[in-house]
């Protein structure tokens, strides 16, 4: 079995992988959340974004949920260290420079695995030695991680314009490789309210 069969298998939970323990996570002052109705992860709609505060937001102040109705919404779970995560990045890049003109907003949610990947210093350098120009929200407390029942890094979730969650891919998305032509062909087909 090659290399990405197997990480591909194992992103599918063939080998009952379970999400990272947050057990790194330092101690201090509780971020703000914010609680996400039941009924709104079970119908697969966008959730609320779990950190408001400023300092919780990379290239953005905190975008609240309900200010991005009428926009498709690309979420990507990632964290600075990730091989896999790094490998997505010029996918990533190309599909924001790509279709965030077209009214796609893209948010990148970085979620801790290692414990220097919680300073929110090193993410913010990670940002900009990345390129990163999109916002990112810091889920130090994997409270958006688990309002949307993720598992893996990288992941992606698309939302439509109202909110429904319209598809998702977990691993690496490259240019020119099934998995992230199809993945983009769904972003693509993604529609603004206005564009409707």
């Amino acid at each position: 079995m090659s290399i990405r069969l197997l990480l591909a298998a194992a992103a599918a939970g063939a080998f009952g992988l379970a999400p990272a323990p947050v057990a790194n996570a330092p101690t201090g002052a509780a971020p703000l959340r914010i609680a996400v109705p039941a009924a709104a992860i079970a119908a697969g709609d966008l959730p609320e974004f779990s950190h408001l505060r400023p300092d919780e937001w990379v290239n953005s102040a905190p975008l609240p949920a309900a200010s991005l109705r009428g926009h498709p919404v690309l979420i990507e779970f990632w964290t600075f260290a990730c091989s896999n995560c790094l490998a997505t990045q010029p996918w990533m890049r190309h599909i924001a420079a790509q279709y965030g003109p077209r009214g796609l907003v893209v948010i990148g949610v970085h979620t801790p695995e290692l414990p220097q990947e919680y300073d929110p210093q090193a993410v913010r350098a990670a940002v900009r030695r990345l390129g990163i120009r999109y916002p990112v929200m810091l889920d130090a407390d994997y409270a958006y991680w688990r309002a949307l029942g993720n598992a893996y890094w990288p992941a992606f979730y698309l939302f439509d314009a109202d909110g429904r969650r319209a598809a998702t891919a977990i691993g690496e998305l490259h240019r020119g490789e099934a998995r992230g032509e199809r993945f983009e062909h769904a972003v693509g087909a993604a529609r603004t309210r206005d564009s409707l």
